[in-house]
């Protein structure tokens, strides 16, 4: 997968339900193995990560538990 989200054109980007109106947003993508992660105000501009099904699981497991609170 390459680090841009223009070169995934044809995945569908959903925005966080959790954003909120001030712009501090993600978007994902399901893809085959994983998911794709970029900035939404930066749109095809921002760089995209890409990561694995199971370090997907493991990150929204670990936000839904509070393990990533900051203190």
């Amino acid at each position: 997968m390459g680090n841009h989200a223009g070169q995934h054109a044809s995945v569908r980007w959903v925005k966080s339900s959790y954003s909120s109106g001030d712009a501090q947003c993600v978007e994902t993508a399901v893809v085959a193995g994983g998911r794709l992660v970029r900035d939404s105000k930066l749109g095809d501009a921002s760089p995209v990560l890409a990561v694995s099904a199971g370090e997907w699981s493991s990150f929204t497991a670990k936000l839904k538990s509070g393990g990533l609170d900051q203190a």
